[in-house]
């Protein structure tokens, strides 16, 4: 990390406050035009079977029905409360609240919070990024050296009828200044039923296949949350699919795969825990002059506002959030 990462870590640890800001299936037919070695995006390490490798070869995403049990959920959930009450203070915590309620009166419960972001030193809910059941399948992607680069935990309200609940189609890839892109990959855990009522997500089978798209803040007339850019074109007519799923159920999914949530109808919040992991052999890319340097400007003008660390870079912000989880440190 560079001397400007170092001082960030220092002011994230020491003086920071939260502030507001089905499954594919593959026909056996198919099966027979694959060989195992030739497969790049997943490894042959007896866990995943053959016909589930070319799945997310396929598809780009493979979901694992009841993968974390109802008692860890439950915890998440707990640890979850506590910071919406205020009883707990997590350094480098980001609070986020849906645009649409931003500027109401606040109330210290989960009614107020959309989105928290880089829990990274919140012990309970860093626990989700170490489960070994999410491990074991996050080394198919990776390989043994695991890094957990980014978690969430996604709280997304009601619609107030703006529309404003709504996620826009992008590729995770965007936020990242890291590569290779096949050694990433997401875990998103569903905390309750989610379905298309409630805003469960949906993906573009086979989009990551492409390249990293052009991304900005969609024109949507009841506005959009902070950070949530979104892909600028995408074939409109590409088969979606929508990933509805129970408590506990888990989807990998490649940081090119393009996909997004709808809006919550229903009068309840819809959570979901998730962690970004790559490989820690990954490194670093200087994202200027490329589709992702938007996001690297917002970035650091976010952290030189909240830290007053004027000369850190975007692959800063992200040195100092990284975590290794499994394996050795061996680039990230």
């Amino acid at each position: 990390m560079s001397r400007a990462a170092d001082r960030l870590k220092v002011v994230v640890n020491h003086l920071d406050r939260p502030s507001s800001f089905v499954q594919a299936s593959t026909s056996g037919q198919n099966v027979a035009y694959y060989q195992p070695q030739a497969l790049r995006y997943s490894f042959d390490n007896d866990l995943l079977s053959t016909e589930q490798r070319i799945s997310y070869e396929e598809d780009g995403f493979l979901l694992i029905k009841g993968l974390v049990s109802g008692e860890d959920i439950d915890r998440f959930r707990a640890a979850f409360e506590r910071i919406c009450r205020r009883e707990v203070q997590v350094p480098g915590l980001v609070v986020m609240r849906d645009v649409s309620i931003a500027k109401s009166e606040f109330v210290p419960d989960q009614k107020a919070i959309s989105k928290l972001q880089d829990f990274q030193e919140e012990p309970e809910l860093f626990r989700y990024c170490s489960l070994p059941q999410i491990l074991n399948y996050v080394e198919c992607f990776t390989g043994p050296n695991i890094m957990a680069m980014h978690t969430m935990l996604i709280n997304k309200p009601p619609d107030t009828g703006n529309k404003t609940s709504r996620h826009p189609m992008h590729q995770d890839l965007h936020y990242f200044p890291f590569r290779p892109a096949d050694r990433i990959v997401c875990s998103w855990t569903a905390m309750e039923k989610v379905n298309r009522q409630n805003g469960c997500l949906v993906v573009l089978p086979g989009s990551h296949h492409g390249t990293l798209k052009e991304h900005d803040y969609p024109e949507w007339e009841g506005g959009v949350n902070k950070m949530y850019h979104g892909v600028r074109d995408h074939d409109p007519n590409h088969p979606r699919v929508h990933l509805e799923m129970e408590k506990g159920d888990t989807v990998f999914f490649h940081p090119l795969l393009i996909h997004g949530s709808g809006m919550n109808q229903t009068q309840g919040f819809r959570k979901a825990i998730s962690c970004h992991y790559a490989s820690a052999d990954c490194y670093y890319i200087d994202v200027r002059g490329t589709t992702q340097e938007n996001i690297g400007q917002e970035v650091k003008e976010i952290a030189a506002r909240k830290y007053a660390v004027d000369d850190v870079t975007f692959e800063d912000t992200w040195a100092v959030r990284g975590r290794l989880v499994q394996g050795e440190r061996t680039n990230l």
